[in-house]
This record gives C-alpha cells, structure tokens and sequence, in this order.
C-alpha cells in the first residue's frame, strides 16, 4: 500500500476547541502527525498535547491482552483470552444483580467521538436495556457551573469566531486559554481590532499574557465579585430598561439584593481593591458589545461552585448583551452553540423500574462504600484521580467483588483495584467522528488493533450477548449507531458516508450568536434574575454569595489545568515520552510570603496535606499566585486525597437540565510543610 495522508482530529479532547490532524500512514505504520491547515476550527494549529499523540502508536507500555488477577494485592496479573474475561464478568454481574453494577466512563473512550458522544450513547443504551447503574460523566466537569448558568436561563454560547469578529470586551472569567488554546486565536484577533482583554483567575494563567488587565482573587469568590458588578450597574444606572422589561423576570428583586453588595463589601472577601470592582463594571456595562468567557470547570470547583454560574449569567441580562454578536457568553468547555445538537440512542424509554443511584458523586461513593454496588466498569478513567475524596473511593473500590478497568495504558485504579484489565482501541484504530461548536468532522480508521485490542462497541456489544439483551446493537456496521446519532437537522442529516464523500468536515446548521431568539430554556421562557426553579428546588431564589467552609488550615487549594496535560487518559499522559518529559512531576504553585513562612524553597521537596489526607511535591515559588492560596494541576493521583466528597446542590437538582451538575465540593484547605 502506498503511503497516505489522512485528514483526523486530535485525540486529546480540549472542548470545545478540538483541532485537525493530518496523519501519514505507510503499509500499517504510523509515520507522523501534524496540524490540519484546512480545518476550520484549528487552522493548522496542534498544541504539544497533539503532538505527543504519536506517541499513542507502537508504546511499549500499551496493553495488549486481556489481564486477571485472582486477588488485587499479593497475585501477579496473567494473560486470559476475551472469553475467559468476559465470562468472568458476567458471571459476577449476574451473581450481584443489575442494580449492583455499576458503570463510569472518562474521557479515553470519548477519544475520537468526543461531541458525537457515541461510546457513551452506547454504554447508556447497555445500562438501561440491562437496569444497571450509570453515571453522567459530566458530574466531574463542566456541569456544576452549567448548573448555575441553567438556573438562570444562559446555557447556549457564542462562537470563538463570533468573539474574534465582533466583541470590544472580552472577560476570560476563570476561562484559562490552556484549556481551550483554539480560543486565544481569535482573542488575538479581537485585539487586534482594538478589544480589551480581562482575565479574572486566581492566578496568573498563561490567559494573562494576552490580556490587557488581571484581577486575581480568592478561591471561590467569584460570585461575590459578580454581585458587587450588579451593584455598580444597578446603582448607576447603567442597565438595559427595554431588554430587562421584554426578556428578564425578577428584576427588582435582584436590584434590592444587590444594593446589600457593594464593592466595598466584595473587596474584602476577593481582596481586589473597590475602585477596581467599579472599574470593571462600568467599562463592562458601557461597552458593548462585551463578552464573558466563563471557566468551565476548575472555577466551578467548591461547595458554592454553581453560583458563580448563577450570577455571572444575570450580567449580560442586565446590560442587554444577550442574543447580539460579540456579546452574551463565549465558548466554554460543555457548552453548545444555538441549533446543535445531536439524536439519542440511548433508549431511555427501556430503562426499567429500579434502584438506581443518582448522578451525584457524593452518593456514588457512598454506594461503593456501603455495598449497594459490587461491580464497578470502567472505561477510559482513572477514577480515583478524578473523584473527590478519592481515599472514600478507593475504599469502596476495595469492597467490590469486581473491578473492571477498560484502557490504552495501565493506570493508578486498574493498578491498585482491578481484577480484570481490558485492552482498548486507539483513535485510529476505530470509526469515529468529533463535533466542535460549528463544525462536524470524521476520524476514519486507519490502521488495525494491535494484538488483542477491541473497541468499546465489541466489548459491550459481547456482554449484551451473553446477558441475552438482543437488541442492543441493531446495526449492521460501525457506521450505524453515527448515523443514527447524526441524523439531526444542526448535522443537516448527516452520515458517515456524506461526511466521507465531502472531505470529512461539514459545517453544523448553527447560530454563531446564541439565544438569537430571545427566548430561554427557563420556565418563565424569560432570563430568571429571580429563579423559580431554585425556589423549588429549595435553593436560593436570588444569586447569593456563599463562604466556603471555614477550616483550621491556612491555604486555600486549587486545581486547574497546563499545556501538557488534560484529562485522565494515556495515565494523565505520563504514558507518552514527551507529555511526562514536560512535566514529570507535581509541583505546588505557592506565593513568596507563604514559601518563606514554612521554610519552603522554589523546586524544593513538600508535603501537601490536610485532615483527609497528604500528598507529596515540589514547590514552585512564585509571585503569580496570591498569599493564602496555593495551586497545582490536575490529574496527579493523590490530589483528591486532599479534596471534599459532599455534595454541592440536592440530589433532585443533578439533573435538572438534562446533564449532571451532581459534582463533589472538591473544596481543599491545606497546610504545607518542607520535607
């Protein structure tokens, strides 16, 4: 065969600005991979992640077989062939029951179908035609601040190319460029027309760099900064009186709330100065258009980590920027455009009457830990690096009867608590197909499994059999369940053979501008500055600023996201030469006065720690963080030991809005000490 150029998508997830890929093969050998210069998204553009992807291919740390163990501590893993395995698994499904099973997916299945979503489609569809457990995956990421934004009525975003175009102000809230790098293009470009650039962080991230002011405040006040910005406006007059009347409910309500949160009140729990909080309120309510691009993630991490979501949303409201171009809010990871959105096959309609457990993480490991689930699926997550209170976790995890770790590599869960090891596909190694904000692309299959790997498809598609559920996989090829899945008006119907015969990119029949109706998924069909459903769910009806819990330790900790890493996959990337080569270890962001007040040096040894446990690394001295706060990426094992499990909002709201906002407090204060 001679050699070929196949246009793909990276394999690293960064949402919602996924890149191209040009991939040359030759006779089954992957030769390289390089940036797309017709993709539309990235323009040619592939970060250092991207890059490492290669790496993926041909690693000799990747599995290749099946693996059991007869007892996760003392017994060494042998080899089984895919029926021993699978027979074993659903020999201990059946002997729990199928309400005692339970299945969590991650990121390293949703390698190549990330925004088509079909590897979780799947696994919903198996959870429901069988009764088992299944857990939104979202519940660990963006959902908790969507939560907050739901609540108010903003979930649709603006484009990244309506923002390069068209917006005078852009707000990077929490929004670290690291996490979506598409993004800082039309940043760039947006200044270049003369926009002004805000970063609102607690720290200096690599965002900062591209803006023209930083502010940067204490963990988990972003929504006493929010209130003091309406408090400006309301106070100066600075509203929209027409837009308020038309598309908002609530409004005086909200004006007589926030005359009790002046600047002066927000500047001594955010430590910014009070003429700064002005400042910015005014220069965002007198620009228009202006643009808040919100975190989608680390930001939202705390006990009161929905109600930044909550009241940033009401600012655009107040102000009339909602539903124009270059206003509203920008692109955020999890977020859709006005018009996408996809066909399910999940056959909700089959799941039967049952025990289930709510897509809440505080009550998953409540049910690992109390015995209510015995067999844990895993596929493409470290679970422990991901969940809160991670050691309660690995506590339940100890108490299964199963443990089944579906991965490219080995991780710290398989490692630790599997019983059985399953060896996954590659992303060019299956049929896929990736959905940005704007755009449709394929991911074709490009080369053969090596050895034993099988897909998700295959494995789930083996155990319906041997469970007798028949009518899981009613498709005759790979191509069937996308199909189905495209076969919506935003993909103009579309199907894997058209995207094929069209160069593999299609554009989504979208709106760059979001809610350009002016109509909002609310049950006013208004912007609820007021919000019914928080009253009926028995949360605060107006936005309201919580303290986080109060803690015998000095350091507020906080976790986010680099350059080098993101996500839970290829063992936090520690698996590809190059990604573990950038960043080989943890280290501790920690300001100058707090180093010096413990004896800790800048690339010193430290431990991290707290009343639920203690974590090794080393120190970066620094002044981009504030004294009182420490930072350090996410994805290192034992983070979570540190971070809380307790729920953030009632169980009956996780799923309000049809994704999972039921993500932990992650709240962590924590001492540090030399070693």
């Amino acid at each position: 065969m001679a050699p070929a150029t196949v246009r793909t998508m990276c394999p690293m997830n960064c949402h919602p600005t996924l890149c191209g890929m040009l991939v040359d093969i030759d006779d089954g050998r992957l030769l390289g991979v390089r940036g797309d210069p017709d993709n539309p998204d990235s323009q040619g553009f592939l970060c250092i992640r991207g890059q490492a992807s290669r790496e993926i291919i041909g690693n000799p740390q990747r599995l290749l077989h099946p693996l059991i163990r007869d007892g996760r501590r003392d017994c060494e893993w042998r080899r089984a062939s895919w029926g021993e395995a699978l027979d074993l698994i659903v020999a201990r499904m059946r002997a729990a029951g199928r309400e005692a099973v339970g299945t969590w997916s991650g990121h390293g299945v949703f390698a190549n179908n990330y925004g088509t979503r079909v590897a979780s489609h799947l696994l919903r569809r198996f959870a429901n035609l069988y009764g088992c457990q299944w857990w939104s995956p979202t519940m660990i990421c963006w959902g908790l601040g969507a939560f907050g934004l739901g609540l108010t009525g903003l979930l649709e975003t603006n484009t990244k190319e309506d923002m390069g175009a068209h917006s005078a102000l852009i707000v990077l809230w929490g929004a670290n460029l690291a996490s979506q790098p598409n993004t800082a293009r039309h940043v760039a470009a947006a200044r270049r027309r003369g926009a002004r650039v805000v970063t609102i962080d607690v720290r200096e991230t690599e965002a900062a760099a591209q803006s023209n002011e930083v502010l940067i405040l204490r963990p988990g006040t972003d929504t006493a900064l929010a209130l003091a910005m309406m408090n400006v406006i309301v106070a100066e007059q600075l509203y929209d009186r027409d837009f308020i009347e038309r598309y908002t409910v609530g409004f005086e309500a909200l004006a007589g709330h926030v005359a009790r949160h002046s600047p002066a009140w927000a500047s001594e729990i955010i430590g910014i100065p009070a003429d700064r909080i002005v400042a910015l309120a005014r220069r965002y309510a007198t620009t228009r258009p202006s643009m808040i691009v919100l975190g989608g993630s680390s930001m939202h991490k705390g006990a009161n980590g929905w109600t930044a979501g909550r009241a940033v949303a009401c600012l655009p409201a107040l102000v009339g920027q909602v539903g124009i171009p270059g206003g509203g809010l920008g692109p955020r990871h999890g977020s859709a455009t006005h018009g996408q959105a996809l066909t399910s096959i999940v056959a909700q309609e089959r799941r039967p009457p049952g025990r289930y457990v709510p897509s809440q993480m505080a009550r998953v490991t409540e049910a690992l830990v109390g015995g209510d689930v015995s067999v844990m699926l895993l596929f493409g997550t470290d679970m422990l690096s991901s969940y809160a209170d991670a050691e309660q976790v690995a506590a339940g995890l100890d108490r299964c009867d199963l443990v089944v770790a579906y991965d490219l590599f080995m991780n710290g869960t398989a490692q630790r608590h599997a019983d059985v090891v399953l060896p996954a596909t590659a992303w060019l190694e299956e049929l896929g197909a990736k959905s940005t904000n704007t755009h449709l692309y394929l991911m074709p299959k490009m080369l053969e499994p090596p050895a034993d790997c099988r897909t998700v498809t295959w494995i789930l598609s083996e155990l319906a059999r041997r469970l007798g559920l028949d009518d899981f996989y009613p498709w005759a090829t790979d191509e069937g369940p996308l199909d189905a899945i495209l076969d919506h008006p935003s993909t103009g119907h579309a199907t894997i053979a058209a995207l094929r015969a069209e160069g593999g990119i299609r554009a989504l029949r979208i709106s760059h501008v979001a809610h350009p109706d002016l109509v909002f998924p609310t049950p006013s069909g208004k912007i609820e500055l007021v919000s019914q459903r928080a009253r009926e769910l028995g949360l605060p009806e107006l936005p309201v600023y919580e303290a986080p819990p109060r803690s015998s330790y000095p350091l507020a900790f906080r976790q986010g996201r680099t350059l080098t890493q993101f996500h839970g996959f290829y063992d936090h990337g520690r698996a590809l030469p190059t990604l573990a080569a950038a960043d080989p270890e943890p280290v501790l962001w920690i300001a100058p006065a707090d180093a010096a007040a413990r004896g800790v040096v800048d690339d010193g040894p430290i431990r991290i720690y707290n009343e639920r446990g203690e974590f090794e690394a080393r120190a970066r001295v620094t002044t981009r963080i504030r004294t009182g706060t420490v930072w350090m990426r996410d994805g290192w094992e034992g983070v979570n030991r540190l971070t809380s499990g307790a729920a953030a909002i009632p169980d009956e709201a996780v799923e309000v809005f049809g994704f999972s906002g039921g993500q932990a407090a992650f709240d962590a204060m924590v001492e540090v000490a030399a070693r």
